[in-house]
């Protein structure tokens, strides 16, 4: 789980902006690790079948190789 302070957000990637309001991405949501249960649009964890640790493993894999 990455700590807000080292958690910087990439437009396009991490979040994009729909009139006006910043929507995270399923990236982002997986970055963070945990649902915030405020019922987001693409949160992988409201079905636990759908986020499996290979799909967080793989999102911090790439990370590591793009050196972020």
């Amino acid at each position: 789980m990455a700590s807000r302070e080292n958690l910087q957000l990439i437009e396009g990637e991490d979040y994009y902006w729909e009139s006006g309001l910043m929507v995270f991405t399923a990236r982002f949501h997986l970055r963070r690790g945990y649902c915030c249960k405020n019922d987001c649009r693409h949160c992988p964890y409201k079905n636990a079948a759908a986020t499996t640790q290979a799909d967080v493993n793989d999102v911090k894999a790439r990370e590591a190789n793009d050196g972020s």
